[in-house]
């Protein structure tokens, strides 16, 4: 994952050479490999590679198209063969993605888009006519955020030139934090008010006097896989999670995964060892990264990786996070350290690794890291027939329904009629029968606040149509929307660099998964019922059919109680509560509640308290005038007393 910069002022004037100098230290440590750029008239355009693919050591970028326009690729091309095959008289099949972009950019213009399967971010300028196209790849595993006024448009892969070069203050984006507190913000926001993140599968085009943004690419609800046996299901599904697996294996060096002991990680890791063993991989050799706790009794994983290590033959970095936060994995450093000056986008994580990690990945030399996100909510990790009994309602079988309702009734000990009633309130707006109790904002927030941005505090709730698509397919949208959300706020990774991969979020994977019936999925008996059963043979049964993995909710607690000092003294003086977010009054009786033992919204307590240090963070560093966030409380306010 490179990182890329732009400057374009519209009456041709250069930027400033301090400010050029200043964009190239911010951008440094996210590109160790090189140090390019081009300018020409009021274009600044910066590159800074970090190469995972052989190919990429001979890209040189900011690369110039035979059409003069001017291109920079983020990324790595996963059908590099299909669109080489397009180019025969002047591709090779050894050429590099830029090369292979370029081409493709100069035939199809924006159209070329849809053809690139990857992770990717990429912006091309033209200067005859004049204008930029930013675009992203269907997921938006990449960054990019842009912000423009009538005199210039900036562009960059990070946010902190943007924000701390700009040489102005920005607003703080009140519905970017309250999507923080649910499943993220929306995936076009960015914590400052005037700059903007490329939403995924969309290209952003860009003039003097013009800004659109299109989608250039979606999954489509008419495309059906229907097979007549279980058995045609299943090898389809190896066929296409194989492929996925395979492609994020690209990389000149060795890859990590995390392997959790879970299925989906697991998943990965015994598949990828297949591709590896019949000399189908790119990498030269596949090492794991394992995090656990024995003092946890409600998460320790070891016996189950343990499984995957001995059936791989090999013992794989173990890392113990018994006195780290082991809900954030990778073990990123909490803000309250400094973050040397940078401005961090992310409340809660600024990007660098633990000790432990940073060894990890130094001592194996790995650049790629595979990570099982993506596995749980598409591979029907969530037994519930909802959108199957959804999908029958829409379609009016009403015996296939009823049929439905008494198996799921007796495997869920539930009433037929509850069932029935879950599944038919989807098709009514969430204005009329409210949102599920765990989606609903946490007690603490200020009511003025929660009023304001009821939607972005409830995960962007919205009703499920009785026409058109399959209910199913719009669970699936709705599912992957709320994964892009989470990709679009995860801080890009530093000391050490190195670059995420997804293989649950392969666009043809998801396109399969899309595409299939539900019960295939789901079962009233198993959950990941195509999974469980298609991978019996290459992932240990003790993984098959674990139970499911517990959530963690004691170590943060412990966290809690352990540090009361510093979390007592916290609520007497929030910047939160100031800025109307936040009653520390009610904040107060929900730690004391931890503090006891008591149940209270852990994972919503714990980002109220990472965004209560983010926030003094912003003050103290100056780039974010935090008085403007007081305005929509005290409109708010005058209008209720009015």
């Amino acid at each position: 994952m490179s990182v890329q910069f732009g400057i374009w002022n519209f009456e041709s004037q250069p930027p400033a050479p301090d400010y050029v100098e200043k964009v190239r230290v911010a951008l440094a440590p996210y590109g160790p490999d090189s140090n390019e750029g081009y300018s020409m008239g009021g274009v600044q355009i910066l590159y800074r590679a970090f190469h995972t693919t052989k190919e990429s050591h001979r890209e040189v970028q900011p690369h110039i198209c035979a059409s003069g326009a001017v291109l920079t690729w983020d990324g790595h091309l996963e059908n590099r063969s299909e669109l080489i095959s397009e180019f025969r008289d002047s591709l090779a099949c050894d050429s590099t993605d830029v090369a292979i972009v370029a081409a493709a950019y100069d035939r199809w213009g924006a159209h070329c888009f849809a053809r690139f399967i990857g992770d990717w971010a990429f912006c091309v300028w033209n200067a005859d006519p004049r204008f930029l196209i930013l675009a992203k790849d269907p997921i938006g595993t990449h960054h990019l955020f842009y912000s423009f006024d009538k005199r210039q448009i900036t562009w960059s892969s990070i946010l902190d030139p943007l924000v701390r070069l700009a040489g102005k203050t920005f607003a703080l984006n009140e519905e970017y934090i309250a999507g923080w507190f649910s499943m993220f913000p929306a995936v076009h926001l960015t914590p400052c008010v005037g700059i903007h993140s490329v939403p995924p599968s969309s290209s952003v085009l860009l003039r003097p006097g013009k800004h659109a943004v299109s989608k250039y690419w979606d999954f489509d609800p008419e495309k059906n896989i229907r097979y007549r046996t279980d058995a045609e299901y299943e090898e389809h599904f190896r066929t296409v999670f194989a492929t996925a697996v395979q492609r994020k294996l690209q990389s000149d060096r060795p890859v990590l995964a995390e392997l959790s002991g879970g299925r989906d990680s697991s998943s990965i890791v015994c598949m990828a060892d297949t591709i590896v063993a019949r000399g189908a991989a790119d990498t030269p050799r596949l090492d794991t990264i394992s995090y656990y706790d024995d003092s946890e009794p409600n998460w320790n994983e070891r016996p189950y990786f343990t499984k995957v290590e001995e059936k791989r033959g090999r013992t794989g970095y173990h890392v113990n996070v018994g006195a780290q936060d082991p809900d954030r994995g990778a073990a990123s450093q909490p803000l309250r350290e400094s973050s040397s000056g940078r401005f961090v986008p992310t409340p809660g994580y600024d990007g660098r690794s633990s000790l432990q990690v940073k060894a990890c990945l130094i001592s194996q030399g790995n650049r790629v890291v595979l990570s099982g996100i993506g596995g749980d909510e598409t591979m029907g990790g969530v037994p519930t027939p909802v959108p199957e009994l959804e999908n029958l309602l829409a379609r009016a079988q009403f015996g296939a329904i009823a049929h439905q309702l008494k198996v799921w009734a007796l495997e869920k000990r539930k009433p037929w009629f509850h069932l029935f009633g879950e599944a038919a309130r989807g098709f009514f707006p969430p204005a009329l029968v409210g949102v599920p109790k765990s989606m609903r904002p946490a007690p603490w927030l200020q009511s003025s606040f929660v009023k304001r941005h009821w939607a972005a505090l409830t995960g962007y709730p919205s009703r499920t149509k009785l026409f058109g698509p399959l209910p199913s397919f719009q669970e699936n949208v709705s599912t992957l929307d709320a994964l892009r959300r989470q990709l679009a706020r995860t801080a890009l990774p530093f000391e050490p660099r190195f670059e995420k991969r997804y293989p649950y979020l392969d666009r043809d994977l998801l396109e399969f998964m899309f595409a299939i019936p539900r019960e295939q999925l789901v079962r009233p008996t198993q959950r990941r019922s195509l999974m469980r059963r298609a991978l019996v043979g290459i992932v240990p049964d003790e993984i098959l059919n674990r139970k499911t993995k517990a959530f963690v909710a004691r170590s943060p607690m412990v966290s809690i109680s352990n540090d009361w000092a510093h979390y007592a003294e916290m609520t007497h003086n929030m910047l939160s509560s100031s800025l109307g977010i936040v009653d520390s009054d009610r904040i107060s009786v929900a730690l004391r509640k931890v503090r006891r033992g008591e149940e209270v919204p852990i994972i919503t307590l714990r980002r109220t308290l990472f965004l209560e240090d983010w926030l003094k963070d912003l003050r103290a560093l100056g780039f974010i005038n935090l008085d403007t966030a007081l305005k929509p409380k005290l409109r708010w306010q005058a209008s209720i007393q009015g």
